[in-house]
């Protein structure tokens, strides 16, 4: 009897939470080069809930397609914040409903007690602002992956 290898695995959706700073990257990193029309976005301020539907490029899968020469993938996700009290924008006119916003990462600028500003920082120097009780994000794929239609890796001019 041999023990299970990582390839062994089986692939499953997404499904990833952040409370605290320190889980925020690995979030983050996932969500790079994902692109979303404003007409996705919703706050819920009620509830204290915003939600973005995304189509997040699938950096886990990146090397293997590479490696196979097979296509590259994206998938739809929602990426969840909960606890949101204000909801600001810079660069992001939120009722052009056919503008298409890319995701570059998401910071976290500490406030009190747990509180403090989430940012999801666009390409273009754009930016949406959630000021936030506490962090609680959550990420879930809520499709099956399809063929980047671009059929290209996203790439980053580091000039």
């Amino acid at each position: 009897m041999t023990d299970a290898r990582f390839q062994d695995g089986a692939e499953v959706p997404i499904r990833l939470r952040a409370e605290t700073p320190d889980d925020l990257p690995v979030i983050s990193t996932l969500i790079q080069d994902a692109v979303a029309p404003t007409s996705e976005m919703s706050w819920l301020a009620k509830h204290r809930r915003f939600a973005l539907l995304i189509n997040r490029f699938r950096w886990e899968d990146h090397d293997a397609a590479k490696a196979q020469n097979r296509p590259f993938e994206r998938v739809q996700s929602v990426l969840g914040v909960d606890g949101v009290l204000k909801v600001r924008s810079n660069g992001v006119d939120p009722s052009d409903k056919d503008l298409i916003v890319s995701l570059l990462a998401l910071e976290f600028e500490a406030g009190e007690d747990g509180a403090g500003t989430l940012t999801l920082m666009l390409a273009g120097d754009g930016a949406i602002a959630l000021d936030v009780e506490c962090i609680d994000v959550t990420l879930t794929d809520v499709s099956r992956p399809y063929k980047a239609p671009s059929g290209k890796a996203p790439t980053h001019d580091l000039s």
